[in-house]
């Protein structure tokens, strides 16, 4: 049995002919699909903007962020550059993806309508600072640091 998920009512506008709505795969996935919206190569080390075709209008309080698709990480040289790549509230523009080749050989080609990152909508709480004398006696115990809990 399938838990009903809160909806959150999103603008969004198709700016390219090519522009397809975003998608989820499956029922209950995190990410929506996210496509490009035209061909393009991707020389070895190089980065590129993917565009999308979508403009959208995230209400305030939330945030969209735009990951890697696990399989194009897993089998291609194919990356989302700054990911998790964050789209904020008040951007407007048509999204793009950054997207890195990080194949040192071989171009990367990308055609129209191939599905190149996911989106994922994450509600934002504000932090308000709280500042403190010895952070030490707050609630935590966890210790160590870097590389602490072994391999």
């Amino acid at each position: 049995m399938c838990e009903e998920r809160e909806k959150v009512q999103i603008s969004i506008e198709l700016c390219h002919p090519a522009a397809k709505m975003p998608s989820y795969a499956r029922q209950g996935d995190a990410g929506m699909d996210i496509y490009a919206v035209e061909d393009l190569v991707i020389k070895p080390g190089k980065t590129v903007l993917v565009r999308t075709g979508l403009k959208v209008a995230i209400p305030r309080g939330y945030e969209i962020q735009i990951r890697p698709r696990s399989g194009l990480s897993l089998k291609t040289p194919l990356r989302v550059a700054n990911s998790p790549g964050t789209i904020d509230a008040g951007f407007r523009d048509e999204v793009c993806i950054i997207m890195s080749n990080i194949s040192l050989k071989e171009d990367y080609q990308i055609k129209k309508g191939d599905r190149v990152a996911q989106m994922v909508l994450q509600r934002l709480p504000e932090i308000e600072w709280v500042p403190v004398k010895d952070i030490h006696g707050i609630g935590g115990d966890r210790g160590g640091g870097f590389g602490s809990s072994g391999k």
